[in-house]
């Protein structure tokens, strides 16, 4: 495996920074661009430990300076071309954690689960954004990509680490599937303790609180839609992760597995049976880095959180194992397991009732969770549901998992980000003026269009 990444740069990085999720950056009591705060700071219930900042800055550049972020938790998710915030947005950050057991977020030196961050700008437009951390990240992966948006805009923005978080989120809870289902209950609990202190804080009641994510917090935007339609007003769901007792992960990754090596080495065969299970024909150039980064550490923590029987005394299998090889997760065969895995899924699984306006964005060249498995099914499914007016799909000819990705492949891909703030401006239109937004549609990818239009 090292031979592999030895001079590639790019894989190197995405695994120190996507996957490993290590890093450890305290934030110091008083640091550059902190200042006084009032007698009466905002006080987040149900949390067991907080402390807040006033800060000069609340987006990206200005967390930076101060140490009220942790890079590592949001690098590689946007393109480095994407521009950081230019005016500085004051207010309160909230940092803190809710009663938990389980103790994978090391940040601040808490050692301790639940953590969250909360954001309070000065100049408030009486809303709020919720959203959770995506993939195995923590509570600051969002600064870049949503937060800096939403502060600057004038939103209170609130984020969670889903409870569980890192390469052994698996390893909590009692059964399988219950560190997936904590990631339920946590962005339920930081929505509704926002709610509170916002509203108390700025002395009148939040009027639109809207929920939004990336991959799995895409999830959690469309089970909160679903389940909780009374703390929401709306949400947009960026290419959120999907699960249900037919189609998840485990029902694409294997094949991913199984055959790209065989594709490596030039069999002709095995391109065929990739894209028959799902990966976009042309997406070929996008295969190596995921199968190095992606496919098979996702395949082997989540198939160990639904069914840890499959590889007995293993945990989350043996990596890059070869077909063939006993428990290799390249020949699990999902739908051949006994009933308690798909039992497992279940208590995760999605509906498609979505019961306030949704709108759902997914590349075509996504080669983590394929649009044909995935958001199609999703879209489907809402509709099947009868669910299909408060629902908007927008399928982005050229976008891929992670933005990141464009920066080395211009000429190929192009980035999700600008659709996914130009839906949040529609989805706000949408719900606080009547005003519906496009149906659905495929946003073309033309070489005389700048990547930055959309919509």
């Amino acid at each position: 495996m090292l031979s592999q990444l030895r001079g590639n740069p790019l894989i190197i990085c995405l695994i120190i920074l996507s996957l490993a999720l290590l890093s450890f950056s305290p934030i110091p009591p008083v640091s550059a661009g902190e200042r006084p705060c009032p007698k009466a700071a905002p006080w987040i219930p149900g949390a067991e430990h907080q402390t807040h900042a006033c800060l000069d800055d609340l987006t990206t550049p200005g967390l930076l300076r101060s140490g009220h972020t942790v890079q590592a938790d949001w690098a590689g998710l946007h393109s480095l071309q994407t521009p950081p915030p230019t005016q500085p947005v004051p207010g309160i950050q909230i940092d803190g954690y809710f009663p938990d057991t389980s103790r994978f977020n090391t940040h601040h030196g808490w050692n301790h689960d639940a953590q969250f961050v909360i954001r309070l700008p000065e100049r408030w437009n009486g809303k709020l954004i919720i959203t959770g951390a995506p993939g195995n990240r923590r509570q600051y992966a969002l600064d870049f990509i949503i937060s800096d948006w939403a502060v600057s805009r004038g939103y209170a923005f609130a984020s969670t680490d889903k409870g569980n978080s890192g390469t052994t989120f698996y390893q909590d809870g009692d059964k399988p599937g219950d560190a997936v289902k904590e990631w339920h209950h946590r962005i339920t609990e930081l929505t509704k303790a926002a709610q509170k202190a916002v509203g108390k804080h700025y002395g009148r009641q939040v009027k639109y609180t809207y929920i939004t994510g990336i991959s799995n917090g895409g999830y959690l935007t469309r089970y909160a839609l679903e389940n909780h339609p009374e703390l929401y007003d709306g949400g947009v769901d960026w290419e959120g992760t999907l699960f249900t007792p037919d189609h998840n992960l485990l029902t694409v990754l294997p094949t991913a597995l199984k055959y790209y090596p065989a594709y490596k080495q030039g069999d002709p065969r095995a391109a065929g049976a990739m894209i028959r299970a799902g990966f976009q024909p042309g997406s070929q150039f996008l295969w190596e880095v995921h199968y190095n980064v992606y496919w098979d550490l996702t395949q082997r923590i989540y198939r160990e959180e639904f069914d840890p029987d499959y590889d007995g005394s293993l945990e989350a299998g043996i990596p890059f194992c070869s077909s063939g090889t006993p428990g290799c997760d390249a020949d699990y065969d999902y739908h051949s397991r006994p009933p308690e895995v798909k039992e497992a899924i279940h208590k995760v699984s999605l509906n498609g009732k979505i019961k306030k306006p949704m709108i759902t964005l997914h590349g075509t060249m996504d080669t983590l969770l394929p649009i044909r498995t995935d958001s199609d099914i999703y879209s489907r499914m809402i509709r099947q549901a009868g669910h299909g007016k408060k629902h908007r799909y927008y399928v982005v000819e050229g976008g891929t998992h992670t933005d990141s990705l464009y920066d080395d492949h211009p000429d190929k891909l192009r980035p999700i980000l600008p659709c996914y703030r130009k839906s949040l401006d529609l989805l706000e239109s949408w719900v606080e003026k009547g005003k519906k937004p496009p149906q659905n549609r495929h946003i073309s990818m033309k070489k005389e269009q700048p990547a930055t239009d959309c919509l």
